[in-house]
C-alpha cells in the first residue's frame, strides 16, 4: 500500500512525498525567487541512468554570478522533525569556509570558537581541511543506495604535517565528523599516504573497515536504524555503540544534526 502522500514543502518527509517529475537531457529548469519570477535557469545535460532524479546541471551562469544567485535563491537542507525552517547560519559552523557542503557539516556544529581555543590551551592542536560533505538521504530508494556519492576535499600541507608530529610522538588523530574521516582516510587509501592538494574519494565507512589515520571521532547521536548509526562501526563495536545509544536516549541527550556529540576512541566512550 502506498502512504498517504504529505503536502509538500522544505520540511515534509520526503518518504510521503508522490515522485517528482522525470526530467530528461535538454529540459529546462528554472529556479523562482520568492514573488515567483525566473531569476535562474539550469539545463539537463546528463541523468544517471542508476537512478532518474540524479543529474547534471549546466546552469546559465557562472562564477561569482553564479554564487550569489544560489545563495539568494536556495535554502539549506530542511529536516523533517524539526518545526521551523532553517536558516543558513543555522547549518554552518564557527570555522565554515568555502561553499562546498551540500549538507551540515554536522559534528562540527557543536565546536565554538571559545571551545577551541580552550582546547588548544590545553594542549590540543587542531587543524583543518575542507570537505564537500555531500547529502545522506532523499527518501529515494534507488539514489539513497548510491549514496554518499564522491566528494571533493583539500587537504593542506600543515594538516598533513600536523598528523605527522602527532603520530611520531604517540598522540591520537581526532577527526571531527565522518566527512573528515572520509577525507583523510580516503586520500591514503588512494596515494599511499597523505597528500597535500586537492582530490576525491569515495571511500565507505562500514563495520569492516580498519582506519590507519584516524584513531578517534567526534561524532553526533544517531539512531540504530539510521544508516549514520553503521557508519561509526569503523570505531566501535555495535553492542558498544548500541549501549551508548540507550543511555543517551535514557538520560535525554538528543539526537540527529542539532543533538548532543559522543566521542569515540580507542577504550573511551563518552558523551557530552
Amino acid at each position: 500500500m502506498r502512504p498517504a502522500t504529505a503536502p509538500r514543502d522544505d520540511r515534509s518527509d520526503t518518504r510521503l512525498l508522490a515522485a517528482p517529475p522525470r526530467l530528461g537531457v535538454g529540459d529546462l529548469l528554472e529556479l523562482l525567487d520568492d514573488d515567483a519570477v525566473s531569476a535562474m535557469t539550469a539545463t539537463v545535460t546528463a541523468v544517471d541512468p542508476r537512478a532518474p532524479r540524479l543529474l547534471t546541471l549546466r546552469f546559465d551562469r557562472s562564477g561569482a554570478a553564479l554564487w550569489a544567485a544560489l545563495y539568494r535563491l536556495g535554502r539549506p537542507v530542511q529536516y523533517s522533525y524539526l518545526g521551523a525552517p532553517l536558516a543558513l547560519w543555522s547549518v554552518q559552523t564557527a570555522f565554515a569556509a568555502r561553499p562546498w557542503a551540500v549538507e551540515m557539516p554536522s559534528a562540527g556544529r557543536p565546536l565554538s570558537w571559545s571551545t577551541l581555543l580552550d582546547l588548544r590551551r590545553r594542549g590540543v592542536e587542531i587543524v583543518a581541511l575542507t570537505h564537500a560533505a555531500g547529502l545522506s538521504s532523499v527518501g529515494d530508494p534507488a539514489l539513497d543506495a548510491l549514496l554518499p556519492l564522491p566528494e571533493r576535499y583539500d587537504l593542506p600541507a600543515a594538516t598533513v604535517a600536523a598528523i605527522a608530529r602527532t603520530r611520531a610522538r604517540g598522540g591520537r588523530v581526532i577527526a571531527a565528523g565522518t566527512t573528515v574521516v572520509r577525507a583523510l582516510e580516503g586520500c591514503l587509501a588512494d596515494h599511499g599516504a597523505l597528500v597535500a592538494g586537492q582530490g576525491e574519494t569515495s571511500l565507505l565507512l562500514h563495520a569492516g573497515f580498519v582506519p590507519r589515520v584516524v584513531e578517534g571521532l567526534l561524532t553526533g547521536m544517531h539512531d540504530p536504524s539510521e544508516s549514520h548509526f553503521h557508519l561509526l562501526r569503523a570505531f566501535a563495536s555495535e553492542s558498544v555503540l548500541l549501549a551508548a545509544w540507550r543511555h543517551a536516549s535514557a538520560a535525554g541527550y538528543l539526537q540527529h544534526e542539532f543533538g548532543d556529540a559522543t566521542l569515540l576512541a580507542p577504550d573511551l566512550l563518552f558523551s557530552t
